[in-house]
C-alpha cells in the first residue's frame, strides 16, 4: 500500500513536470503570424490612371503629343485612346520622332503613322511649335512625354512650344504627369541669358527637379510663355509619389539613353558633350563610359564608336579605340546620396588629358553644343581649366542656386520626401 501511495505520488509529479514542460515550450513559441515589413504603393503615373481623363475627353476633339515613352500599361497612348474610344485627330512627336526611330538632333518629317493612320505633325523638323492650322480642328491638346529632368533635355522646350500654341489659339492643354528619374536633387550653375539656346532656354540649374507637370506650372507661374501668356492646364498628377522616390522609367526615353545607368548618369555625363571625350555614343552603352584615343596608355579600360543607325550614325572618334572610364557599374546611389551633379569625372579627365588645348575645342567635339551652353555658363570651363577646387567651384554657383530651389517650392505638387 505504501509503495502505490509513493508510485501513484511519484507518477503525479511526473505528470505535473511534463505538463509544465509543455506549457513552457508554448509560451516560448509565437502564435501570431510574423510581421511583413510593408512596402511603399508604387507610383502611378497620370496616363494610368484613365479614369481621371478618360470622361473628360469623350466628345472632343483630341490630338496628342507623344513619342515613344508615351504608354498606358504598355501600350502606346495613341493606340489606347483609340480602343477607348476617343476621337483622336493627329499626333506631335518631338525629337527622335513619334515612334521614335530617328537619330539625336536628326530632323523628323511629317508622316502618316502606318499602324493607327493618323497623321503625325514633327516638331522637329519644319516647326517646333503647333500651328494654327494644326489646331483648327482640334478642342483640347494632351501632353504625355517622359523627361528626365535636365535642362539641355529639349522635352521641356517641346512643352513650352506647344503651350505657347495653345496659349495663343485658346485651346487647353492636358498633361499626363509622370515621375522625374532624377527628380530628387536640383544643382548646378544657373543658365546665364548670354548663352540661351536650344539646349538651354531658361534661368535654371541642369536639374531642374520638377516633374513635366509642375515645370508646365513654372513656365506659366514666371511668365516664360511668349508674352507672358498663361496656358490653360489640366494636369492629371501622378498618384504615390514623392521627388525622393527611386522611379525606373517603364521605356527608354531616347535612344541613347537606354538603361536606368544611362538615365542617372545623364546629368553629369551630358557636360562631355561639350568636350573631346566620347560619352559612348556609337556603342550600346551610351552615357555610361568615358574615353577618347588619346587617353590610351592613362586608362586600362577602351570601347569603340561605331556607325549605329537609329542612335548615332556619325559618332565621335568613330572606328576608334577610346580609353577611359567604365562607368556601367557605379554606385548611383552616391548620386542619390550626394545630391549634385558629379564634377570629379570632369577635372580627373581634363587633368589627364594630354592635349588640354583640345579638350574643350567644339570644333573638335561635333556634338550637340559647345560646353558653356551645356553647363549654362562660361565660368565651369574657366575654373576646370584654372584648376579651382570642387568646393570653389560649388560655391560660385551660389546665390542663384539656392534662389532657384526657393523658387521652385511654389511649383510643387508631390513632396520632397
Amino acid at each position: 500500500m505504501k509503495v502505490n501511495k509513493i508510485f501513484f505520488s511519484g507518477l503525479i509529479l511526473l505528470v505535473f513536470f511534463l505538463t509544465a514542460s509543455i506549457t513552457c515550450r508554448q509560451t516560448a513559441t509565437p502564435t501570431a503570424k510574423p510581421i511583413v515589413p510593408q512596402t511603399a504603393a508604387k507610383p502611378i503615373t497620370g496616363a494610368d490612371q484613365t479614369d481621371k481623363y478618360i470622361s473628360y475627353l469623350r466628345g472632343k476633339r483630341v490630338g496628342l503629343v507623344a513619342n515613344p515613352t508615351s504608354v498606358i500599361g504598355k501600350q502606346a497612348t495613341a493606340d489606347s485612346l483609340l480602343a477607348l474610344g476617343i476621337n483622336l485627330k493627329k499626333v506631335f512627336g518631338p525629337e527622335h520622332g513619334f515612334r521614335g526611330n530617328a537619330s539625336n538632333g536628326a530632323k523628323v518629317q511629317d508622316e502618316v503613322d502606318a499602324k493607327t493612320n493618323l497623321p503625325i505633325i514633327s516638331l522637329y523638323g519644319k516647326t517646333a511649335k503647333p500651328t494654327k492650322e494644326h489646331l483648327s480642328d482640334i478642342d483640347v491638346l494632351i501632353f504625355d512625354i517622359q523627361d528626365v529632368g535636365c535642362r539641355f533635355y529639349t522635352n521641356i522646350n517641346t512643352l513650352e512650344y506647344v503651350m505657347e500654341a495653345c496659349a495663343e489659339n485658346n485651346k487647353e492643354l492636358v498633361i499626363l504627369d509622370r515621375p522625374n528619374p532624377n527628380g530628387y536633387f536640383v544643382d548646378g550653375p544657373i543658365l546665364e541669358d548670354s548663352l540661351r539656346s536650344g539646349i538651354g532656354k531658361h534661368r535654371i540649374p541642369i536639374t531642374h527637379g520638377l516633374t513635366i507637370g509642375e515645370f508646365a506650372q513654372f513656365l506659366n507661374g514666371e511668365g516664360y510663355i511668349e508674352g507672358k501668356a498663361k496656358c490653360k492646364l489640366k494636369i492629371i498628377k501622378i498618384a504615390n509619389y514623392t521627388h525622393a522616390m527611386p522611379y525606373e522609367l517603364p521605356v527608354k526615353p531616347s535612344p541613347n539613353l537606354n538603361t536606368p545607368q544611362s538615365i542617372l548618369l545623364y546629368p553629369s555625363l551630358c557636360l562631355f558633350e561639350g568636350t573631346i571625350i566620347s560619352q559612348g555614343r556609337g556603342t550600346q552603352m551610351p552615357f555610361t563610359v568615358l574615353g577618347a584615343p588619346a587617353l590610351k596608355g592613362k586608362f586600362p579600360f577602351s570601347f569603340r564608336p561605331v556607325s549605329i543607325p537609329g542612335m548615332s550614325e556619325t559618332p565621335l572618334h568613330q572606328n576608334q579605340d577610346c580609353y577611359g572610364l567604365d562607368l556601367r557599374n557605379y554606385d548611383t546611389g552616391l548620386l542619390r546620396k550626394n545630391k549634385q551633379v558629379n564634377l570629379k569625372w570632369l577635372m580627373e579627365l581634363y587633368q589627364a588629358y594630354p592635349e588640354k588645348e583640345k579638350f574643350f575645342d567644339f570644333t573638335q567635339s561635333k556634338q550637340m553644343g559647345n560646353f558653356d551652353k551645356l553647363a549654362g555658363t562660361t565660368q565651369l570651363r574657366k575654373q576646370i581649366i584654372a584648376g579651382v577646387s570642387e568646393a570653389d567651384i560649388r560655391k560660385s554657383w551660389e546665390p542663384g542656386l539656392s534662389n532657384y530651389k526657393q523658387l521652385r517650392k511654389k511649383y510643387l505638387l508631390y513632396p520632397d520626401n
